[in-house]
């Protein structure tokens, strides 16, 4: 028998022209993408995760399951894209801010009552820690000041908190706290590092200080991260695109069917490797504007928006700002919504036309809401016309909280314009107003970046939902601003796909990976006339339903 390759031998192997893989785990599945140096997507594998939701915003996951997902989706990316191990320069992943908890072994250790250490992932969405939030935030903490002044139950302090609370065992015996695209990497390299961008957007590290700050975790409750020397969370911090220890182990290597010594890169969140496959995107002409003229709008289960800025911008609500957590050097800001696809998804279920709709998408082999699209624009002469069949319904879609410029984790949606009408064209109706009460959510964080200083003037999105012509539509009508979109169907894969690059060595630099990676497809404009009056119309009403909502629950708190 042959002696085993080592990762030298690996290396030596490859051929000249290098692929690189970008993994991507969102809510509900990982995919992978094989990518060449240009950014050409070769081929896409993608695998579901099971997910637990129990009553009291409990939504939880499996760390094995989402490996082994992102196993499957390795193979099948590989196998359409005809692409051998040898040619494979480098792996990078993005993941949804996730926390993973794990013993000191890699033993899955149980985040629920119910015991099960299967299910050792308390994922973003959960709200479990809403009452550690408030009590973090009533501290007034400095540290406060770099998330917008208030720190939200999707972050992982107070679901760290939470843990120590309701479930001391799992918190004394763990090994490591991960962000889940840091636990990817862990299962992948052996190596702990954590990126500057899991820890710095989600876990409070300081990045523009190169520290943790201890005097807030034993403040918060928390006393055991800092005298440990923060051990359990991160004492190694690395940014996004570095190479990771000695890249794949033999036995990672083994499952994904790559070859040991793979180049690894330091990961990023999976909307903020978004962000990285779109902002520093050639436009036709050949030009690359400055980070600082785009925003990245990222649109899947959540939505988040992240403005690029030289100097730090606080902007109340809005998270951040972070130093180099995106791109070296430069300041981000992050806000968005805490549901997007998922308000989406929520509303038009709920309508009594969805299941004939359902059949008869799976007859014809199509996604549902993309076969309501198509039915909604074949009526119309563009996707801004259509808007009108919304006229009379609005939507206030914070049906899980406000995550920005209000960071109000009580906010609840609202709907008005019901009545009994039950069929496709009350659902349209429904799905049309829900995207204007998305793109007018999106305003009001764009309104909030630009009242501090900041210089964008275009949005440059991606995600699921930027694939939608009413989607990109409806955004660039909310908020004034052109929506372009990149050529790649895939830019989230994509920006992991450029972190591997630069961890293989293919470029220097995330600057410079960008515009040699990305291009952009189109732009569509804002809307004048009449379609611009109806927007602004439908946003007065949206900002009286937002001021219904608070007064509604002070009478109701006062009962």
């Amino acid at each position: 028998m042959a002696d085993p390759l080592t990762p030298a031998d690996a290396t030596r192997m490859r051929p000249a022209r290098s692929l690189f893989i970008g993994v991507d785990v969102g809510t509900g599945s990982a995919r992978a993408g094989v990518f060449d140096a240009a950014g050409a997507l070769l081929g896409v594998g993608r695998e579901a995760i099971q997910i637990w939701r129990d009553p009291g915003d409990f939504v939880e996951q499996s760390s094995d399951d989402i490996w082994r997902a992102c196993c499957v989706a390795v193979h099948g990316a590989m196998a359409e894209a005809g692409a051998t191990a040898t040619e494979i320069g480098g792996l990078a992943f993005d993941a949804t801010c996730s926390i993973a908890v794990v013993a000191e072994g890699g033993a899955p250790l149980p985040v629920g009552r119910h015991g099960d250490p299967r299910r050792n992932v308390i994922v973003w969405m959960d709200h479990r820690a809403v009452a550690e939030t408030a009590a973090i935030n009533a501290g007034g903490h400095a540290v406060l000041d770099y998330v917008g002044g208030a720190i939200s139950p999707e972050m992982q302090t107070p679901k760290l908190l939470w843990l120590k609370r309701h479930l001391p065992e799992t918190f004394a015996r763990a090994g490591h706290f991960f962000d889940l695209s840091d636990f990817l990497t862990w299962k992948a390299t052996g190596d702990a590092a954590r990126s500057s961008c899991t820890v710095t957007c989600k876990w409070t590290y300081l990045a523009h200080a190169d520290r943790w700050d201890p005097a807030f975790f034993r403040a918060v409750g928390l006393e055991e991260i800092a005298d440990e020397g923060f051990r359990r969370i991160g004492e190694r911090i690395a940014p996004p695109g570095a190479p990771l220890g000695a890249g794949l182990t033999a036995e990672a290597a083994e499952m994904l069917g790559l070859l040991p010594g793979t180049a690894v890169a330091a990961s990023l969140i999976d909307a903020h490797a978004g962000a990285l496959g779109t902002v520093g995107s050639l436009d036709p002409d050949g030009n690359a504007p400055s980070a600082v003229r785009r925003l990245a709008y990222i649109i899947g289960t959540s939505a988040c928006i992240m403005s690029s800025t030289v100097e730090a911008q606080f902007v109340p609500g809005i998270w951040g700002p972070y130093r180099s957590a995106l791109l070296p050097e430069f300041w981000l800001n992050e806000g968005g919504q805490s549901a997007a696809g998922a308000a989406i998804d929520h509303l038009v279920r709920q309508h009594p036309a969805f299941p004939a709709l359902a059949e008869a998408a799976k007859a014809a082999g199509a996604d549902v809401l993309a076969l309501l699209e198509a039915e909604i624009l074949s009526r119309f002469a563009s996707p801004a016309e259509a808007c009108a069949l919304a006229r009379d319904v609005h939507v206030l879609p914070d049906f899980l909280g406000n995550r920005s410029p209000y960071a109000d984790p009580d906010v609840r949606g609202a709907v008005l314009g019901l009545d009994l009408n039950a069929d496709r064209d009350s659902l349209a109706r429904l799905y049309l107003a829900a995207l204007c009460g998305l793109g007018y959510a999106a305003a009001e964080v764009v309104e909030a970046l630009s009242a501090r200083g900041g210089q964008a003037d275009t949005i440059v999105a991606s995600g699921g939902g930027a694939r939608s012509a009413l989607v990109r539509q409806i955004i660039a009508d909310a908020t004034g601003l052109p929506v372009a979109v990149p050529t790649t169907a895939e830019p989230v894969l994509l920006g992991s796909a450029m972190l591997a690059a630069v961890a293989a060595g293919r470029y220097p630099s995330l600057a410079s990976a960008m515009p040699a990676m990305s291009r952009i497809a189109s732009t569509v404009s804002p809307s004048a006339g009449p379609i611009r009056e109806l927007h602004a119309a439908k946003r007065r009403i949206f900002d009286r339903l937002r001021l219904l909502d608070r007064d509604a629950r002070t009478a109701m708190a006062a009962v």
